[in-house]
């Protein structure tokens, strides 16, 4: 009874406090129960309203992160609350300012310029979706930034975070509906 009482109590403190992990440009990460390495844009950290498609930055603020795409064949569902789409090979994201579909997900063969998600590497075995220009779209401020998988030693990305696989998923248990991923200088 009382491992039931605790259980509960704990549920509604997370309900109340939402989890929030920052990202920092000098490349660590932080949040409830971790503290590790990332991997941030290749062009470092840019005001929200400054970034641009294709610019290679990170966006600075807090974004909300909506949900989870994973890839099948590689890795199994990650426990998490958050809402888990199991990716299929035609499965994209749109990434041509101008398109009707802008900074959305795509079914591929796909007429626009997009981002397979479905990839050779291990990048995309794991992808959390960050609210960022998705409320309302702004054609041309950014797409596609996501919480993936790093690739060895942490290179830059194209303005994605990156985690070693198992931070990911350990990320991912701790987050609730309100989670946000805070990126800062």
């Amino acid at each position: 009874m009382t491992y039931t009482l605790s259980s509960k109590l704990s549920q509604r403190r997370r309900a109340l406090r939402p989890s929030l992990f920052t990202a920092t440009a000098r490349g660590t990460f932080s949040g409830p129960g971790i503290s590790c390495q990332c991997a941030v844009g290749r062009s470092g950290i840019l005001l929200a309203e400054q970034k641009r498609e294709g610019d290679g930055a990170s966006p600075l603020g807090s974004w909300p992160m909506r949900r989870v795409f994973y890839r099948p064949d590689r890795v199994g569902r990650p426990d998490t609350i958050l809402p888990c789409i199991a990716l299929k090979q035609h499965d994209g994201w749109c990434d041509q300012p101008g398109h009707i579909l802008y900074n959305r997900p795509v079914s591929l063969p796909f007429s626009g310029h997009h981002e397979v998600l479905w990839r050779d590497d291990s990048i995309y075995d794991i992808i959390v979706e960050l609210g960022h220009n998705d409320n309302p779209v702004r054609h041309g401020l950014g797409s596609a930034v996501f919480l993936h998988v790093a690739r060895p030693d942490y290179p830059a990305t194209e303005g994605c975070i990156a985690l070693s696989m198992p931070d990911l998923r350990q990320v991912l248990q701790q987050c609730d509906e309100q989670s946000e991923l805070k990126i800062c200088f």
